[in-house]
Order: C-alpha cells, then sequence, then structure tokens
C-alpha cells in the first residue's frame, strides 16, 4: 500500500445537455439546465494525492475528451444514474479500450440498488460500490484487495458476483473529517460553470449534514444513497468552510446548503445561523414546512435568501399517500412566515403522485397560486428503482413504461392511473406553468429583475428561451402519446427488485 492508484473522480458527459448526475436528486433533464456541484465526489478527490474531480456536462467536456483526459488514471470512479446509466457503460468500454488495464468503478443510487443488475451489464465495470463510496474508493487506490473492502460488490475469479458486508454510515464526528468540498471546487471546478435558475451566480454548493429522517416514497437520495439516518457535521465545522468561501472565490454571491432538508432540529438551526451570519455572505438551502417562526428569524437575520421547499401537492390524501408528513395548512403558514421575514421560496410540485385526479390537479395549481412562491419547478411523477414509489406502481400495474426519460434525458409519464392518462399529466405541468407565471405580478416581478440587474437579463432571457423550446417539446410529446404511446426510450432498463411495504392509497375515485 506504498503508492496510491492515479484517480480520476468522473461526473460523466452522459449525452447533451443531460444535467442530472452527481448532486442532483431528481436524475432528468429540467425545463432550464441546472448544473449541481458533484459534492459527493469531492470527498475521496480530497483524501487521494494526486486525483483529479472532472465534471464534464457544466465544463463542456465532450465524451470524446473525456476518453483522452482517462488515458492518464490508473482508476476511475464514476458517479452514474438512472438515467444515464447505459450511456456511461458505453462510456467505461470506451475508456478501457482507449487505456487496457484502467480500472473502473460506478457509485451512485443505481447501482447501489442493482448492483448485481449493474456488474451483468458489462466486463467493463470492475466492481460497484453500495451506499457511502467514500472511504471504500480510496481503500481500493491504496491498494486493498477488493474481498476486504465493506459496501462493494464485485466478480470474483469464477465469474461469481459477491457482495462484501455493508460498513456503518459515517458520523457526525467522521463527517468532520472529510476534506472540505469548496477546497477541491478551487482545485478542480470552474464556478462559473454552475447555474440553477433560482440561485444567485455564481454560487458554491456543499452539505452540512446527510440523510433525512423523512419518509416521502418518492424521493430517491434519502432511501438510496443518503440514508434516512440525519448525521451532521459540527457547526463550527460549517462555519469554517462557509467562512472559506469568499476568500477562495471573491466572486461568489451565495452558498447553498445541499442537505437533503436543512432547517430539521431547531436550535442547530439558530445556532448555525448565528455563526454564519458573522460572515456577510448570503445563503440558502433545502426546507420541509415544519420550521416555525423563531427559527425562520433566525435563519433571516443570519442572511438566509431563498429555501426550496417541496410542497408537492395541496391534496391531504395524496400527502398522506406519500409519507409527506406535512399539510397545506403548514404550508401556507409556513410561506407567510417567510414573506414576513423577507426569505424567498423556490417550490416544488409534483403532478401524478399517487391518488392524483384532474381535480386534485387543479386545486394544487390554484394552491400554488395562493402560496406565491418566487419561483416554481412542476415535475411529474418518477418512480425511481429504489424508491418506495417504484415498488408501489410496479406492484399494482401503475408503471405504464419503464422510460422515464427520452434519449435526452428529458423526463417523460411514465405512470398512469385510471382515469388520468400520461398525457394529461403532460399536459398538466405545461398548464401548471402558464397559469401560474403568466399572472401580472409575477411577470412584474420577473421584469424588475431584469430591468435593474443585467447580469440577471442575460440569464432570464436564456431561461425564457429554453422553458418555451422544453414547453413545445412537452405538447409535441403529449401528441404523440394519445396517437402511439410514448416515445420509448433506451436509457432506462429497470430489472426486477425486492418490493418495499405496500403503500395505502386514497384519492376521490379511487383506492389502490
Amino acid at each position: 500500500m506504498s503508492s496510491v492508484m492515479k484517480t480520476l473522480l468522473l461526473n460523466p458527459p452522459s449525452f447533451e445537455n443531460f444535467d442530472g448526475g452527481a448532486s442532483s436528486r431528481w436524475p432528468a433533464t429540467r425545463e432550464i439546465a441546472s448544473f449541481w456541484y458533484p459534492v459527493w465526489l469531492t470527498y475521496p478527490a480530497g483524501m487521494l494525492p494526486g486525483s483529479r474531480l472532472l465534471d464534464a456536462a457544466p465544463h463542456g467536456i465532450s465524451v470524446e475528451e473525456t476518453i483522452e483526459i482517462a488515458r492518464d488514471y490508473e482508476f476511475v470512479v464514476l458517479f452514474t444514474s438512472t438515467v444515464g446509466f447505459a450511456s456511461d457503460v458505453k462510456l467505461a468500454r470506451a475508456m478501457k479500450q482507449a487505456r487496457p488495464g484502467l480500472k473502473i468503478t460506478f457509485v451512485g443510487p443505481h447501482v447501489q440498488v442493482l448492483p448485481a443488475q449493474s456488474l451483468l451489464s458489462g466486463s467493463d465495470i470492475d466492481f460497484v460500490v453500495r451506499g457511502e463510496f467514500d472511504h471504500a474508493v480510496v481503500e481500493y487506490a491504496q491498494g486493498k484487495p477488493l474481498a476486504e473492502i465493506a459496501n462493494v460488490s464485485y466478480r470474483d475469479e469464477t465469474g461469481r458476483i459477491v457482495h462484501n458486508p455493508s460498513r456503518p454510515l459515517l458520523q457526525t464526528e467522521d463527517l468532520d473529517q472529510l476534506p472540505l468540498a469548496s477546497t477541491i471546487y478551487k482545485r478542480d471546478l470552474a464556478v462559473e460553470k454552475y447555474n440553477v435558475p433560482f440561485l444567485l451566480h455564481p454560487f458554491v454548493s456543499f452539505y452540512t449534514a446527510r440523510g433525512c429522517p423523512a419518509q416521502c416514497t418518492f424521493c430517491l437520495w434519502p432511501q438510496t444513497l443518503s440514508g434516512h439516518a440525519w448525521r451532521t457535521r459540527s457547526a463550527e465545522s460549517v462555519a469554517e468552510e462557509f467562512a472559506m468561501v469568499p476568500k477562495l472565490f471573491p466572486q461568489v454571491k451565495e452558498v447553498f446548503f445541499d442537505d437533503d432538508t436543512f432547517n430539521i432540529r431547531k436550535d442547530r438551526v439558530i445556532a448555525l445561523s448565528k455563526l454564519l451570519g458573522r460572515v456577510g455572505l448570503r445563503w440558502s438551502c433545502t426546507s420541509r414546512v415544519h420550521g416555525d417562526y423563531e427559527s425562520l428569524k433566525a435563519m433571516a437575520d443570519g442572511g438566509c435568501r431563498l429555501l426550496i421547499v417541496g410542497f408537492e401537492s395541496s391534496d391531504p390524501k395524496i400527502l398522506k399517500n406519500i409519507k409527506k408528513g406535512a399539510t397545506p395548512q403548514q404550508a401556507l403558514t409556513f410561506a407567510q412566515n417567510c414573506k414576513e421575514l423577507g426569505i424567498v421560496i423556490h417550490g416544488d410540485f409534483i403532478v401524478g403522485l399517487p391518488g392524483e385526479t384532474p381535480q386534485s390537479i387543479e386545486r394544487t395549481i390554484e394552491f400554488a397560486k395562493q402560496l406565491d412562491c418566487e419561483t416554481i419547478q412542476v415535475s411529474m411523477a418518477h418512480a425511481y428503482p429504489g424508491t418506495e414509489l417504484y415498488n408501489w406502481a410496479r406492484d399494482r400495474g401503475f408503471l405504464a413504461s419503464e422510460a422515464a426519460a427520452d434519449s435526452a434525458g428529458h423526463q417523460l409519464p411514465h405512470l398512469e392511473y385510471p382515469g388520468l392518462g400520461r398525457e394529461e399529466m403532460m399536459a398538466a405541468v405545461n398548464r401548471f406553468y402558464d397559469e401560474y407565471y403568466f399572472r401580472p405580478r409575477v411577470v412584474w416581478r420577473i421584469l424588475r429583475k431584469a430591468l435593474w440587474d443585467s447580469h440577471e437579463r442575460k440569464r432570464l432571457y436564456n431561461e425564457a428561451v429554453s422553458f418555451m423550446r422544453l414547453r413545445s417539446e412537452r405538447l409535441r410529446w403529449a401528441r404523440k402519446m394519445v396517437d402511439s404511446g410514448p416515445p420509448r426510450s433506451t436509457l432506462i432498463t429497470v430489472p426486477e427488485i425486492k418490493s418495499a411495504a405496500p403503500v395505502r392509497v386514497e384519492s376521490e375515485s379511487q383506492s389502490a
């Protein structure tokens, strides 16, 4: 173990305009291109001398360029996704052809849920790491035999697939010992390449914790990679990295805390907000609607600008079906408190969750208008392998198609219910956006930004063009579905996986 393998930590260029992957909980291309930081890959990158973190998509690095770069390395750690898996397998094959003897491991939720099936997809994947992979890939690069590395699945010399025992999740004291993600950004990435429409540009993001105790049936990461066990970095560790950001990146306007959920424990939120407020840099984070006025005020006083909040639906039965653990009234109270404190909200909504009806969609559109978030994202319900929603839909025959995305990574509706077809859901997404954004107060809100900030004006124009292009494509897909069913994708083939506990579903029109 005297030498360390020269390692490339890779977020791959799956296909043109695909922005899902390493740090995204919704691995499919969005209406407007959004590039999130590959935070998970920074930790082993910081522990391996001579390594490089290559985030291909936002940096415009092509498949051919990636293959050429990989020639200089002995070991590649590739973060894959369900949508991009088949493309990533082809990339692994090409990298090995260019450099025989190259070792490649795949990491991420997809291979965690389907380790054997992933390995059976081709011999170009030497092994996969289930769950947290920080130390597993470092141990391999340091020369430890695969048979001795926890969380690894691999083929032995006879071709038999072996699943090594799992390792305990990293705890608070372990998280504090990991490298700081921001130092790896400075070493390997260009922060200007990362753009999320509702965040200030440029921004930097990192985690203050791992895991989420919420039980939402559709949410991919807590059910796979990060887990439900909530583990935190110390407030001092977070404050140290936060204070480092403006020194490393004077141009950065905001830090985004990319936790599954930031405001889980009130005392930590208040203590951390006080420390962050001393730096004088704005920040944003994820949030559930359970935060009370006192904790929100502490966040606002500490520099919090924006919260990403998953409202999902206004229908109490749907919220119960997906185990959201929240009510519409909580959402309204939370939104009102944020407005009073000057914190803006990016609201997430989902069309097509269990129990959805045409009527519930209309009520949610009106509910969104009542919340009046600064910006919104409307997604079609996607049942990714490893989630309770996937098992529930498959077992009840509601998984109408395994194709969750087309050849460009755009979402396709692959759930269908009695009385609510896929084409209706796709049309509802367009209608949701139209009714929400084409209101005078919202139009003025957007124009006001553009009038006073030339940087925002250029960005808003590009986002509007991208949004309208995808809107037109959704209309085309919807019309095509009416005639011949949804276009099939060659990107996703989902083998059988074990079923989770059944979910009881309630709706006005059905019970499944």
